[in-house]
């Protein structure tokens, strides 16, 4: 919407909310024939196009009813991010380029507002005391606030954007980011459950290649998401349980972190476990629950490498117990079969990098075999084998003699 359009939107706006009976609920329906009538009173003085007039009328139903100029961004498919630097300056992030858009909110306060809607429509708080959230959309889309003044100059939000439907493994292997070959191996070890974690920076795909991923769960059992917060969108799961933490309230109270659903998950019969994403603690959980039978679990982490993924993993232990570290790194050994590397290349694609076995404890560290490695020869993208499983019982066990 022009600058123009913007400044005299709170015109209309305000002329609507003038004669909206506030006393009842009023229907979406009876505020856009408001929003038409004063339109058209608008228009009596100040000419405007239809295309012009439907924007506006848009624009005003948005700041009403939805999430103000977000709610154009947000229904916008190409967009895979929006950051908020303030209300005057809004990013986005379309094929992987940054861009500035030509919106702005019509002030700090509105800005406020629409971040307040965010936190309570998930029953979370953001004030000066909590000044720093994340949270989540109805879609799913994950985000960020931080206020200010811990954010300088003005309140700060970023949205990443999650597809109207998830993306699968077919979607996966048309972008190129996966290989035929390699998605059938790793068929092979969803069925087989191996206890696989996915390791990659920011914005590598973790989330999105671990919904691919699920989709080669056999749809007959049951399956339990723990996140902080809810963005995971399996696919063909019909028995599936989705749990999410909960913050503090403003006295301290009455939170649920993670590490107490990886606990509850136990007694609810899970076949299957998911972890979206291990930050500190809940890392022992996870890898005591794989060690004790609950074969299959998927998780991720932040990390530039699977070596890196290992270090951070021994930290996160560490940080919810002091255990010898040759005792950490056995537990890694024997929790996790698993690492796929993810990663984002200077083009801005998206591709599975390495893909590597946790061979076991070699001389007290953690020996990696890979087995697919990502290259790139005459500038085509190319996975090459590098390694055969070596630790191949549980594909016996469930394939028998024609394990492949």
């Amino acid at each position: 919407m022009s600058r123009i359009l913007q400044d005299n939107r709170e015109w209309v706006r305000q002329r609507v909310l003038d004669r909206m009976d506030l006393s009842r609920e009023v229907a979406d329906e009876e505020i856009v024939v408001l929003i038409e009538e004063e339109i058209i009173a608008y228009c009596k003085e100040h000419p405007l196009s239809i295309d012009q007039r439907l924007e506006l009328q848009r624009d005003v139903f948005n700041s009403l009813r939805k999430l103000d100029i977000l709610q154009d961004l947000l229904e916008e498919e190409d967009i895979t991010e929006i950051m908020i630097n303030g209300p005057d300056e809004i990013f986005v992030e379309r094929f992987g380029q940054m861009e500035r858009v030509d919106k702005h909110f019509s002030s700090e306060e509105k800005l406020a507002d629409v971040i307040q809607q965010i936190v309570s429509a998930t029953n979370r708080t953001v004030n000066i005391s909590n000044p720093i959230v994340d949270t989540r959309l109805a879609d799913g889309s994950r985000v960020n606030i931080v206020l200010s003044p811990i954010a300088i100059s003005h309140s700060i939000l970023s949205i990443r954007k999650f597809p109207k439907h998830p993306i699968n493994m077919k979607r996966l292997l048309e972008l190129h980011s996966i290989s035929q070959e390699v998605a059938d191996f790793l068929k092979v070890l969803v069925e087989a459950r191996y206890n696989i974690f996915l390791s990659g920076g920011t914005s590598s795909g973790k989330t999105t290649f671990l919904n691919a991923l699920t989709e080669f769960i056999p749809s007959t059992e049951r399956v339990i998401t723990i996140e902080d917060s809810a963005e995971l969108q399996l696919i063909g799961i019909d028995n599936l349980v989705r749990l999410e933490a909960r913050n503090a309230n403003l006295e301290g109270k009455l939170e649920v972190p993670i590490r107490d659903l990886v606990k509850t998950s136990l007694r609810l019969r899970p076949d299957r476990i998911v972890i979206g994403e291990c930050r500190g603690g809940e890392t022992l959980d996870m890898l005591q629950a794989n060690n004790t039978g609950h074969s299959g679990t998927f998780s991720t982490g932040h990390a530039n490498s699977c070596v890196d993924m290992l270090s951070r993993m021994e930290t996160m232990v560490l940080m919810a117990m002091n255990l010898p570290l040759i005792a950490v790194r056995q537990m890694i050994a024997s929790g996790v079969d698993i690492i796929i590397q993810l990663g984002r290349l200077p083009d801005k694609s998206r591709r599975v990098l390495e893909i590597a076995e946790v061979e076991g404890i070699v001389d007290g560290e953690i020996r990696l075999r890979t087995l697919y490695e990502h290259v790139v020869e005459g500038g085509e993208h190319q996975w090459v084998k590098r390694n055969d499983l070596m630790h191949r019982e549980k594909l016996h066990q469930v394939f028998g003699e024609e394990a492949p």
